[in-house]
C-alpha cells in the first residue's frame, strides 16, 4: 500500500512540474508576442524621442504586465496541457499510465491542482495587480486629460430638478461648470428651465459643491432671460447627492479594470440607484467576469489535456488548430457579449457565464468522443 502511493505521488509530481514548465513557457511567449507589435514599439519610441527616460520606459513596460498577464495565465494553461499530453501521448507514457490503471481523470489530478492555483492567481491578478499597475501607469505616463461628465439630479418621479454639466475635470480640478435649474413647469416634449449657472470652477465637499465666481441666468416661463447677475459663489447639490455626482464624476474617469472588485461593486450600486441602466448592465457584466473569467483557467486546462490525449500515431495538428481557434474565439467574443449586457439583449450573469458554459461543453464533447 505504502509503495503504491509512492509512486502515486511520484506521478503526480511528474506531471505536475511538466505541465507548470510548458505552461510558463506559453506563458512566456503570449507576453512577449502580445508586447512586441505596438506598446514595446511605443516605449522605444517615446525613450528615443526624450518623452521617456530609460526608467521610465522599463517602468512603463513592467506595469504594463498585469494586464497581458490576465489574459495569458488561461492561454498558457491551454498550450501547457496541451503540449504536455501530446508529449506523453507520442513517447506512451500515457499508454502506460493506462495500462497500470489509472483513469483518464486520475491522470488529469496534478493538472487540475495546478489549474486552481493559477485561477487564484488569476483572481487576484484582476483585482489586485491590474488596478495597482494600472493607477502606476496613470501617474508615470501623467495620462491627466481633462474630461467631461453630466449629473441628473431627480426627484422622486424622476423627473429632472438639476442638471450638471461639468466641461473640464480631472482627479484635482473641476472648472467650466453649467448648472441647468429646472422649474415644475413641464411641456410634453421638454423640461422648462428656471436658472441656468454658469461658473468658472468649483470645489467638491462630503456635503455640497461650491461654484466660483458664477452668472445666473433667470429665466421665464415664456423661456426668456428676464434678469443676468453675478455671484462670487452658490452651493449646489447638497448632502448625499454632492457625494454620488462625484463619486460618479472620478468614476467615469476610469476603465473597468483600473477598479478593484471592492469599488468596482459600490461604483455598481451607484449606477443602479442613479438609473444608469446601460452603464450597469455593462459593469455588471465586468464585474461578473472577474470571477468567471479565473474559472476559464481550469476549463481551457482540461480542453488542452483532452486536445493532447491521443493515441501514438494520431494525427495532432487538429488539436493544436481547435485549441488556437478556441482562444481566439473567446476573447473575440468578449467585447460582443460586452454590447449585449450594455444593451439589455441578455442578462449580465448570462453574457458572463456563456463562455465557460461554452467550454464546459466543449470538454464534454471531446469526452465523449475520444476513446479514453
Amino acid at each position: 500500500m505504502i509503495k503504491s502511493l509512492s509512486k502515486i505521488k511520484l506521478y503526480d509530481k511528474y506531471i505536475f512540474e511538466q505541465v507548470l514548465m510548458t505552461t510558463l513557457v506559453a506563458i512566456l511567449l503570449f507576453t512577449v508576442i502580445w508586447i512586441a507589435p505596438e506598446m514595446l514599439l511605443n516605449t522605444i519610441r517615446k525613450a528615443l524621442e526624450g518623452e521617456y527616460s530609460v526608467k521610465t520606459a522599463i517602468l512603463v513596460i513592467f506595469y504594463e504586465l498585469p494586464n497581458i498577464l490576465g489574459k495569458a495565465l488561461p492561454v498558457g494553461l491551454l498550450l501547457g496541457s496541451l503540449f504536455t499530453f501530446d508529449k506523453l501521448s507520442k513517447d506512451f507514457e500515457l499508454t502506460i499510465f493506462r495500462v497500470a490503471g489509472l483513469s483518464f481523470w486520475r491522470i488529469l489530478a496534478p493538472v487540475l491542482v495546478l489549474s486552481v492555483i493559477i485561477t487564484a492567481f488569476c483572481f487576484i491578478t484582476y483585482d489586485k495587480l491590474i488596478p495597482f499597475s494600472s493607477e502606476k501607469l496613470v501617474n508615470i505616463k501623467k495620462e491627466y486629460s481633462p474630461s467631461q461628465y453630466i449629473y441628473t439630479q431627480k426627484d422622486k418621479k424622476g423627473q429632472p430638478t438639476l442638471g450638471v454639466v461639468v466641461s473640464r475635470f480631472n482627479s484635482s480640478k473641476i472648472s467650466n461648470v453649467i448648472v441647468l435649474d429646472f422649474s415644475e413647469q413641464n411641456y410634453a416634449d421638454l423640461h422648462a428651465l428656471s436658472h441656468i449657472f454658469v461658473a468658472k470652477s468649483a470645489d467638491h465637499y462630503s456635503d455640497k459643491w461650491i461654484l466660483h465666481d458664477v452668472i445666473e441666468y433667470k429665466i421665464s416661463s415664456d423661456g426668456i432671460f428676464e434678469n443676468i447677475r453675478t455671484l462670487k459663489s452658490m452651493d449646489i447639490l447638497q448632502g448625499e447627492s454632492a457625494q454620488d455626482a462625484y463619486k460618479l464624476m472620478m468614476y467615469s474617469l476610469k476603465r473597468d479594470r483600473e477598479i478593484d472588485n471592492h469599488d468596482l461593486w459600490s461604483y455598481i450600486k451607484l449606477l443602479k440607484k442613479q438609473n444608469l441602466q446601460e452603464e450597469y448592465r455593462f459593469m455588471l457584466n465586468k464585474y461578473f467576469q472577474r470571477f468567471a473569467n479565473p474559472f476559464v483557467c481550469i476549463l481551457l486546462a482540461t480542453l488542452g489535456c483532452l486536445l493532447g490525449f491521443s493515441k501514438p500515431r494520431e494525427q495532432r495538428l487538429v488539436g493544436f488548430t481547435i485549441a488556437i481557434g478556441a482562444i481566439f474565439l473567446y476573447y473575440i467574443t468578449l467585447p460582443f457579449f460586452d454590447l449585449l449586457a450594455e444593451k439589455g439583449v441578455l442578462h449580465p450573469l448570462i453574457t458572463a457565464a456563456f463562455p465557460p458554459l461554452a467550454f464546459l461543453a466543449a470538454i464534454w464533447a471531446f469526452y465523449k468522443t475520444k476513446d479514453l
